[in-house]
């Protein structure tokens, strides 16, 4: 009877998540727009196992996994602060996972008197995929603070192992600048939470040693090029959203200087340029406040080969950037494309994509 009952709850669900497939526009044609999930709550992130399933972290702590149309719990996830834009944020599948079976999340981890830091943390997917074991924080921004934004966080691999890690600077813009804070940084550390030896602040007295990068203010999205380099994408404040190319112990000059204002409308820093600080490859203004990034391998569109893809929270579109100077060559928009979070490459080369603003996953093909 329970096998019975399972059954029907299984086609019931994957009738509720089937959609007609729709279209949006774009340089490259009509794209075909599939909705893979819906009813979604503040979903951040997806990542693919092998084998074709899915799975979607919310940032009020949940993590699903989405297979064969069907939507299910993975429980074991450990204690978030999902306040404000904290809580479940990242998830990376590594590329060993086939051998360990261990996932990485970032998160903001509950600390001691109510505040809350950026954290990566690391678990075992069970065999069944719905449960995860042995839930450890391998590395923690602390202190951290007691206000609710700029948490960053996004997770790459990078081509040597290691992991890169976003982090915001909280709402506290001098931390930007103070490599004795992690806050406001790109870290780099080893999979086990370690620190690599060739870090370039791994030295120094003060600082602290896991900094890859420095002077950011939010970013939401980073990616891996196809030389392997990792380009990151950040808020700015009232204008200033930029696009930058990460370089080895560079600091890019949050709040010292920036495209934007602040919401008052009173000018940052110093300008737009200061010398030993770096320019970002490119950058919006008017904001459109960025979230996920992905460059795309030109698998199923080869005109569309290294190009960039930026989620849009605040204008509703998937931005396209493209050349060298980096420009923005189109928008594209539709229905689907509310408060666009996430954005990835799926294992064929389907763009994938959450919406905050529909709670829905959608997959895209030609």
């Amino acid at each position: 009877m329970m096998r019975i009952r399972n059954a029907v709850i299984r086609v019931l669900t994957m009738l509720v998540l089937a959609a007609p497939a729709a279209a949006l526009e774009s340089g490259a044609g009509t794209l075909k727009v599939e909705r893979m999930a819906k009813g979604l709550e503040a979903p951040w992130a997806i990542a693919f196992l092998p084998g074709g399933a899915v799975l979607i972290t919310e940032r009020g702590g949940r993590l699903w996994r989405l297979e064969d149309g069907a939507r299910q719990p993975v429980r074991g996830v450990g204690p978030v602060a999902a306040r404000g834009q904290g809580g479940l944020l990242d998830i990376l599948v590594p590329r060993d996972f086939a051998r360990t079976r261990e996932l990485y999340f970032t998160l903001a981890a509950p600390q001691a008197g109510g505040g809350a830091g950026t954290a990566v943390a690391r678990a075992t997917l069970n065999e069944t995929g719905t449960r995860l074991d042995g839930w450890r924080v391998i590395w923690e921004m602390a202190p951290g603070s007691f206000g609710g934004r700029h948490f960053g966080s996004r997770l790459v691999e990078a081509p040597d192992g290691h992991l890169f890690v976003t982090v915001g600077e909280r709402g506290d813009r001098p931390s930007a600048q103070d490599l004795g804070r992690a806050a406001g940084s790109v870290i780099r550390i080893d999979l086990d939470g370690g620190v690599p030896a060739d870090n370039p602040f791994a030295g120094r007295a003060g600082a602290v040693p896991a900094i890859w990068s420095y002077g950011h203010r939010n970013p939401q999205g980073a990616a891996l090029d196809l030389k392997g380099r990792l380009w990151v994408v950040e808020h700015g404040a009232r204008g200033g959203d930029e696009v930058n190319l990460i370089r080895r112990g560079a600091n890019y000059g949050w709040p010292v200087i920036s495209y934007g204002t602040h919401y008052s409308g009173a000018s940052i820093g110093e300008g737009t340029h200061k010398k030993g600080m770096e320019q970002p490859a490119f950058y919006w203004d008017p904001s459109i406040a960025p979230s996920g990034m992905m460059i795309y391998s030109g698998r199923l569109w080869p005109d569309w080969t290294g190009h960039i893809f930026v989620g849009s929270l605040k204008f509703d579109h998937i931005s396209r950037l493209e050349g060298s100077p980096l420009r923005e060559a189109e928008r594209i928009s539709g229905p689907e494309t509310g408060r666009v979070r996430a954005i990835e490459e799926g294992p064929d080369g389907a763009i994938w994509f959450l919406s905050v603003g529909t709670a829905a996953l959608y997959r895209v093909t030609p």
